[in-house]
């Protein structure tokens, strides 16, 4: 299955936007699956980064929100906290914050955390409140289904969906395969 939807720059890339490889990730932050993945990207990074520094600069991460709000209830607030981060330029710090610590509705945590990136945190609090990015997050589940989605986390490696292993060993094997 390939990716419909090139990447962009509406997309949140990590690394080069000059990069030969890409990795895309549809994810979703309560989904225990999304957070192995996103351990297994920050090993599978810092790893790359010592053993093969120029294949890792030449890589490039995407997150794409995918909310399984089904399974998950505060999955899309969680998506709309990372998106007014983003608008305030920390969206992979709040990323990886989302990950690191599950959010729970009304954590205070995560505003003391929003106070910490230097946000502003009057902004931050009424851009969620009032769902200002939830046409982004659209953007990103239609494009997500136009991909055959249907799950998370759900990764592309050049455009070519990998169905495959999600841990950092799994993922550098189909990364080195792509880079051949």
């Amino acid at each position: 299955m390939l990716l419909a939807t090139p990447v962009s720059d509406r997309d949140h890339i990590r690394g080069s936007k000059a990069a030969t490889m890409t990795v895309v990730k549809y994810g979703d932050y309560q989904c225990p699956r999304c957070q192995q993945a996103h351990g297994a990207m920050q090993s599978f990074c810092d790893r790359l980064a010592v053993i093969e520094p120029k294949l890792h600069a030449s890589l490039r991460f995407v997150f794409r929100h995918f909310p399984v709000v089904p399974l998950h209830p505060f999955a899309q607030y969680a998506a709309e906290v990372a998106e007014a981060a983003s608008a305030q330029g920390q969206f992979w710090a709040m990323h990886d914050y989302l990950f690191e610590h599950p959010l729970e509705q009304g954590n205070g945590a995560l505003f003391a955390f929003a106070n910490r990136l230097n946000l502003d945190v009057h902004r931050f609090e009424q851009e969620v409140a009032e769902h200002t990015y939830i046409a982004r997050i659209q953007q990103d589940i239609a494009s997500g289904i136009q991909s055959d989605v249907n799950g998370t986390p759900t990764f592309f490696i050049n455009g070519q969906r990998h169905d495959g292993d999600s841990s950092p060993q799994g993922l550098w094997t189909a990364i080195k395969c792509a880079n051949q």
